[in-house]
């Protein structure tokens, strides 16, 4: 069993430097090189051309969808855009890379020199130096038939080239110092702004559970802040937040553990273990120059010109931090209010919520009160917790309205996320709608009332205490489905 030092012990003795590799698959119609479909899920090695499977005598040439993509990355990134760039061979031989190279960008990338500020879960800013973007393509799929779905232990391989030559942009971080024992959380906070951006952007689906959006977690070791860089580990192809999270405090422990028993970190990539959060050494980590890169002879130079890249830059969205900054004004809410609508992944479906209707006091009520309270015992995100924003905006209608009270409006919010209607077919099937007509009503306050002849004395005689035991009772004997400050209004009246 690996020995680890306790992470606390780890951070106060070692100074964590952290670099980030995220690989973004791009929405694209068709592939980087070739009008080979990129779509997702197809039937094994049919989304593919002869460029794609890398046939001799295919030629490539550059979609230029994907170019405008990966300048949009670039200006979102506040990165300058290169005037000229170019394409290089990667030489590494891979049974999913069928031209045993990979087409990407070297020396030349489209986007560097950027930065992107993350808000971390306290509301402390902290800037991520980016030092390029740069486009490349998708390697195939291998699959590992056999017990464990590893290539060790494999009884046969089966290869699928389907994502072979997808268009992808590779973010290159700086080495990220400062971080200290918020290094984990740092990583993951991130990521996680990448992955809003793209989506904002349009350029993905970044989906992580598809492998839309990957991250290459580089961890090392230096025992101060003023010490030089120490020895990388670089774990491959993490595809979600908690496991950058896991997979950071892990490698902190362990190398720290390495260092403490005299040895060295060797600089290897890992695989990171989702069942219990460990890594396990992979292969030695290759650098540049094992890649032999060079210019790649079958495209010439791309030369982006600056009118284009002003166009692009016009037409960019509200980025995720502008836009969270004016909903928090626009809706009313403290910064820590924000902070924990952010933090439960609930600003979308508020958001929704709002504009169908809804205050956003009552919109953040509901998602962050008895909805955020569901999504937990069942263990889905709150996005499919069994009900939609509009329908939580109907649900507050129905309140707005008087027709329900807060309990009542529960007791229907249960009826639509059992499957059981709108809620307005959950209030009629029910019968749960407030008694509005004062006739039934009169009549069970003057039943409440003559069973409670004492009570009704003090009231009478200006002794409001026990006003509460006579609106309770009448409470229980409608199911609740009577308004208290119009029962209250009434036994005033009958006692006046």
């Amino acid at each position: 069993m690996t020995t680890l030092v306790d992470y606390d012990e780890a951070v106060s003795r070692f100074d964590p430097v952290l670099g980030i590799e995220v690989h973004v698959e791009l929405g694209t119609a068709t592939k980087m090189f070739d009008d080979a479909p990129a779509s997702f899920g197809e039937v094994p090695n049919t989304s593919v051309t002869p460029v794609s499977l890398g046939l001799p005598g295919a030629l490539p040439v550059v979609n230029g969808k994907a170019v405008e993509y990966a300048i949009r990355i670039g200006l979102a990134l506040n990165c300058q855009i290169a005037e000229t760039c170019r394409f290089a061979r990667k030489n590494y031989f891979y049974p999913d890379v069928p031209k045993n190279f990979q087409t990407s960008q070297y020396d030349e990338p489209i986007a560097y020199e950027g930065y992107l500020d993350v808000e971390l879960d306290d509301g402390e800013i902290f800037r991520v130096e980016i030092e390029r973007a740069h486009m490349e393509e998708d390697a195939g799929k291998n699959t590992h038939v056999g017990a464990t779905g590893r290539l060790q232990g494999a009884d046969y391989s089966l290869v699928d080239y389907n994502r072979a030559g997808i268009p992808l942009v590779e973010i290159v971080t700086k080495p990220i110092t400062g971080a200290g024992e918020r290094a984990p959380e740092v990583a993951r906070a991130y990521v996680s702004a990448l992955r809003d951006i793209f989506r904002a952007l349009g350029v993905s689906e970044a989906r992580m559970e598809r492998g839309n959006v990957r991250a290459d977690v580089n961890v090392s070791l230096r025992p101060s802040p003023d010490a030089p860089l120490g020895t990388r580990t670089e774990t491959k192809n993490v595809n979600s937040f908690r496991s950058i999270e896991r997979a950071v405090r892990y490698e902190i422990s362990r190398q720290a553990a390495v260092l403490d028993g005299g040895g060295s970190v060797l600089q290897e990539t890992r695989h990171f273990h989702e069942e219990d959060a460990t890594t396990s050494s992979g292969r030695v980590k290759s650098d540049a120059e094992d890649y032999r890169y060079f210019p790649e002879p079958d495209l010439v130079p791309l030369a982006p010109s600056r009118d284009w890249v002003e166009q692009i830059r016009a037409g960019l969205p509200e980025l995720p931090a502008v836009r969270r900054r004016r909903l928090r004004q626009e809706w009313g809410y403290s910064e820590e209010e924000m902070r924990d609508v952010i933090n439960a992944g609930a600003l979308e479906v508020i958001e929704a919520t709002v504009a169908a209707g809804a205050g956003a006091p009552a919109a953040r009520k509901w998602w962050m009160g008895e909805l955020a309270r569901t999504a937990k015992e069942r263990g889905v995100e709150l996005a499919e917790v069994g009900v939609t924003p509009e329908q939580v905006a109907q649900l507050q209608a129905l309140v707005d309205d008087g027709r329900v009270n807060d309990k009542l409006a529960r007791q229907v919010l249960e009826g639509v996320l059992a499957g059981e209607g709108s809620p307005e077919e959950v209030l009629t099937a029910r019968g749960l709608e407030v008694v509005s007509d004062d006739g039934p009503l009169l009549e069970v306050i003057d039943a409440t009332l003559a069973e409670q002849p004492d009570i009704a004395e003090k009231i009478r005689s200006g002794n409001l205490g026990p006003m509460g035991v006579i609106i309770g009772a009448v409470m229980k004997a409608t199911r609740g489905q009577a308004d208290a400050g119009r029962v209250r209004e009434l036994v005033m009246e009958r006692l006046g």
